[in-house]
């Protein structure tokens, strides 16, 4: 659904249809996902629109950019090793 969202915005119903999960499971994770403040919606008429929320996903870069550059030592170290072992 975030994958969608960063493409634009969308409709309960245009997230949902090339999920293989009920109506409701989407609408539960698009509640946590705009509980948590990743995603906002609109409602106009009977159709809620949902869009993601970018300066929400700059925490979620930084995590991302820690953990990559950890596995990125640890993955130097693994070739160093595997190179004196030759």
């Amino acid at each position: 659904m975030v994958e969608r969202l960063s493409r634009g915005s969308a409709s309960v119903s245009e997230l949902a249809e090339p999920l293989p999960m009920s109506l409701p499971a989407v609408l539960q994770h698009l509640r946590v996902l705009e509980s948590s403040g990743l995603v906002s919606s609109e409602k106009v008429g009977r159709v809620r629109t949902f869009r993601i929320e970018p300066a929400a996903m700059r925490p979620v870069e930084r995590w991302i950019d820690a953990r990559r550059s950890s596995m990125q030592h640890r993955l130097d170290a693994l070739g160093q090793y595997l190179d004196s072992t030759r």
